[in-house]
């Protein structure tokens, strides 16, 4: 249950920065706004009751306006500048404004959806789940990078020695890697968690499938708690790179490989942060839609997005974004097992 607040997104603007104000919102998880309106069907509840597909008003006026909300996986001033060219696009496939936020975390940008601050979100698969769950919100496409609509999370350290079994080795992107993790497929080296106990180790919030959710749920399975571990919790991705980086914490978790985006800053990242363990795959995160729109509505934002994700500037434009090289409708079947993993390592 969800429980009925008044809180701030802090957003920046493709514009400006700006803070959205968000109404107090009470849900519970198995109807979302649309649905205990009477406006839309809310299919299914997500978790072990089934995947969660979401609803639609049927009655909703056409909007005038669009906004996009986003989550800070790295660099929120960079993400500013990066979504212009994908707001600009559908401002003009739409035929209305569409303009993007970046929410202070994770969260913010679900609570944005479930108070209409935000129509479309661009979210990890737990808070697709979650949007659908409370608020209704369609999980309607899902990322695809590499031709996968999967990834795994990874675990990184500037102590090879301690934490891999063979010798680092170079993968096609030029960086290290040891125990098999070069492919960027999981589960691979978990063995190795097991040394990690007593370990200074930088984590996102619990709120992040990749930062915190598979690799606490990983390390669960090897035996370690949070409670063996010295935790620092960074907000971004790239800052938990860079916290091994500068010797701040021995290990590390991210997505695979977030190590990438630091190269710009400090090229030598590849070779001072080694990449030692994978977890098992997690669904890749994706497009929701809010249900206060219409069915039509909710149509044609999706085939708007999936068409500009066919051309050479769309693709250029996710890739700049998330990474994304393509969208491909979603699994909601595969975004629930997000939510079974956030759930057995007690994170709702």
């Amino acid at each position: 249950m969800v429980t009925p607040r008044r809180r701030l997104i802090g957003a920046a603007t493709v514009a400006a920065a700006s803070a959205l104000a968000l109404a107090g919102c009470g849900a519970s998880s198995s109807g979302g706004n649309a649905a205990a309106s009477g406006t839309g069907t809310h299919s299914g509840s997500g978790g072990a009751q089934g995947a969660c597909t979401g609803s639609s008003n049927a009655k909703a006026a056409a909007p005038k306006s669009l906004t996009l909300a986003l989550v800070p996986s790295g660099n929120a001033n960079q993400l500013v500048q990066t979504v212009k060219p994908l707001t600009e696009a559908l401002t003009k496939s739409l035929g209305i404004p569409v303009k993007g936020v970046i929410t202070t975390d994770y969260q913010a940008a679900v609570e944005a959806i479930g108070a209409n601050q935000a129509q479309i979100g661009m979210l990890p698969s737990l808070q697709m789940s979650q949007a659908c769950e409370r608020y209704g919100a369609v999980p309607s496409l899902q990322s695809v990078r590499a031709g996968k609509s999967s990834y795994a999370a990874q675990f990184f350290t500037d102590d090879p020695s301690k934490y891999c079994s063979d010798k680092p080795v170079k993968g096609a992107n030029g960086m290290l890697y040891c125990n098999g993790t070069q492919s960027g497929n999981g589960p691979a080296g978990l063995s190795s968690l097991s040394k990690l106990k007593g370990a200074k180790v930088t984590l996102l919030q619990p709120a992040s499938p990749a930062g915190y959710i598979f690799p606490v749920a990983a390390l669960k399975a090897a035996g370690i708690t949070i409670k063996d571990l010295k935790v620092t919790q960074v907000t971004a991705n790239d800052a938990a790179v860079q916290s091994v980086y500068n010797g701040d914490s021995q290990v590390g978790a991210s997505y695979w490989d977030a190590r990438s985006v630091v190269t710009k800053s400090d090229p030598d990242v590849g070779t001072k942060v080694v990449v030692f363990a994978l977890t098992k795959e997690i669904p890749n995160d994706g497009v929701s839609i809010s249900s206060k729109l219409s069915p039509a509505w909710q149509a044609k934002i999706k085939k708007a997005l999936l068409d500009y994700a066919a051309t050479s500037a769309g693709k250029n434009a996710l890739n700049a974004i998330y990474q994304i090289t393509g969208l491909a409708p979603a699994n909601p079947t595969a975004l629930a097992e997000t939510q079974k993993v956030a759930n057995s390592i007690g994170v709702s």
